[in-house]
């Protein structure tokens, strides 16, 4: 019997494939992909002050760990933008008089804006800013000026957690569960759809019909949208009344965008079912594409945070772009405007899965 298993593995090369790829990829992801520690994340400055102390402090954010300035601007309006985006993970706002303030002893206050959507992405750097602040000045307070080296350092940092001023996890992971939840029923189901017609001895019927790969692809695709409206409205449902999410933005427009994600989700389940052999073997490649769907995409650990190999590939996958798009809508407010950069990717996957779907088929009719 432990003999017949073995001969029984090795013919399912794509169970044993799973076997070993799971795992592997579980371990590369967790292992080199996944930090709860973000840093070089982008950062935008606006400064009104040249005074020597300004540019020391600007000089020390740009050898810190933790932040890259990616923009300088005068202009408080495009930094809102930055922010709105997701373009810029902080704004560093350095006062007029900064330098001249610093020397009388006033403890001048640097604004420092946050896109606080993602709570765990901007703690540590901003704990990094107190402990920076309170010896990057030293070098340049000596003699009587040692005064002011404080232990609390000679500078105060207001800081301003944008979109999720409380930082209340709930605001962040109850709207990616949308994604999530979308990503693994969308996909499983349909990875089922032609494997479950082979399986019960249909699908001679199926090819009989004159139809289309196209049209049957579809016809079985329709079903599902219907599903994944209303386990969306479920979720907006809970996340309004359960855990008191902001929806700022336009619940249509969330509507609309839910119909492109919903549609790549269907269609990686329907390629994947003409790929399997049976059910095992659809629900296996579902899991496999699940699983980064879920870890790569910032649900779980911050998306600044992984190398830049995961980022590659986390912009692969359709929940990356729809975590952004949701939350985006529902804390940011944002509009069509603001989403369409994350709404390219969802269409060009969606295009991408629905043609290999569609050959696929087409191979099975020979």
């Amino acid at each position: 019997m432990v003999l017949k298993e073995f001969i029984q593995m090795k013919r399912d090369r794509v169970t044993f494939a799973m076997m070993v790829g799971i795992p592997l990829l579980q371990l590369m992801m967790f292992g080199f992909a996944i930090n709860s520690d973000p840093r070089h994340l982008p950062t935008a400055l606006r400064c009104a002050d040249q005074g020597p102390f300004a540019r020391t402090f600007i000089q020390a954010m740009r050898t810190s760990d933790y932040f890259v300035i990616v923009r300088e601007t005068a202009a408080e309006a495009e930094t809102q933008r930055l922010l709105q985006l997701g373009d810029v993970q902080f704004v560093i706002n350095i006062p007029v008089d900064f330098s001249h303030q610093l020397l009388r002893g006033e403890r001048p206050t640097v604004l420092i804006e946050a896109d606080a959507t993602d709570p765990a992405a901007t703690g540590p750097a901003l704990a990094a800013v107190n402990a920076l602040a309170g010896s990057v000045f030293n070098h340049d307070l000596p003699g009587p000026l040692a005064r002011l080296q404080g232990k609390a350092g000679p500078v105060d940092f207001e800081i301003h957690a944008q979109y999720n001023p409380e930082n209340i996890t709930q605001y962040n992971v109850v709207p990616g569960l949308m994604g999530v939840v979308l990503t693994m029923t969308m996909v499983i189901i349909t990875a089922l759809a032609i494997t479950r017609e082979r399986e019960r001895g249909t699908m001679e019927n199926l090819l009989a019909t004159p139809v289309r790969p196209f049209e049957v692809i579809v016809g079985k695709i329709l079903p599902y949208i219907a599903v994944g409206y209303i386990q969306v409205t479920l979720i907006l449902v809970a996340a309004r009344f359960v855990f008191n999410v902001p929806m700022v933005g336009s619940l249509l427009l969330l509507y609309v965008v839910a119909l492109l994600f919903i549609g790549a989700n269907l269609a990686v389940g329907i390629t994947f079912s003409t790929l399997a052999k049976n059910q095992l073997q659809a629900v296996q490649m579902a899991f496999f594409f699940f699983l980064p769907s879920i870890l790569l995409s910032g649900f779980m650990f911050p998306f600044r945070g992984m190398p830049d190999w995961a980022q590659a590939v986390g912009s692969c996958l359709p929940n990356t772009h729809f975590l952004r798009i949701v939350r985006g809508i529902l804390l940011k407010g944002n509009g069509l405007a603001e989403i369409t950069p994350e709404l390219w990717p969802l269409l060009l996957f969606l295009a991408v899965a629905m043609t290999i779907g569609v050959k696929r088929y087409r191979q099975t009719l020979d």
